[in-house]
């Protein structure tokens, strides 16, 4: 029975997300696609390998039309680097994204928080959201409670062995419990920001 309990929050989250997760090549169409931060490399200014995975599927779903727009939300100030700066830094120089298609939220310091900006100050009411198939659920579960009509869409996932795909798996399954408690109780995000008009000013592009 206690295992039961403890694994209601994980169980949540699977079940919720359950006809809105997607391969990248099946992905349906939206006009803005997020995409959740993770550690940069160690200088600071590259992503990290599995953030890289997750800004090339971006970029395949911008190049082959199923998304417009991109919204990079991560830590700004980060104890491994400023993720939204490296984040848009590597779509429009290295992977070929107009600048004038991504936007930045420096303040998405947690996926809940990501996914409440994305409604309050951003704007967005349908949305891609791309990350690790580990995390997806979660991620899907959180934008949906939150009342964003969201699709998940799994992230490419270089360097990812099974010893790391099995840890990241067991850390999300903890994870759940605070994404559970936070909808349940329907935390504000960390900061709050007045209404920003940048997304909706990169549609009109």
């Amino acid at each position: 029975m206690a295992l039961l309990l403890a694994s209601l929050p994980w169980l949540w989250t699977t079940t919720a997300a359950r006809g809105h997760l997607y391969g990248e090549a099946d992905a349906p169409a939206a006009d803005v696609v997020i995409v959740l931060g993770t550690a940069v490399a160690a200088d600071g200014r590259q992503p990290g390998d599995r953030l890289t995975g997750r800004l090339e599927t971006a970029a395949a779903l911008v190049d082959s039309g199923r998304a417009r727009v991109v919204l990079v939300s991560g830590d700004g100030g980060g104890t491994s680097g400023d993720e939204p700066t490296a984040m848009t830094a590597h779509l429009t120089e290295r992977l070929g994204v107009d600048p004038r298609r991504v936007v930045a939220d420096p303040f998405g310091l947690d996926t809940y928080d990501t996914c409440a900006r994305a409604r309050d100050v951003y704007g967005v009411e349908r949305a891609l959201i791309v990350t690790q198939s580990y995390h997806l659920s979660r991620a899907v579960t959180l934008c949906r409670h939150l009342g964003l009509d969201v699709d998940g869409v799994a992230a490419r996932c270089p360097g990812c062995g099974p010893a790391l795909l099995v840890g990241k798996a067991v850390r999300d399954y903890f994870a759940s419990g605070k994404a559970a408690w936070d909808a349940l109780r329907g935390r504000p995000p960390a900061v709050r920001s007045p209404a920003d008009p940048a997304l909706q000013d990169a549609l009109k592009n």
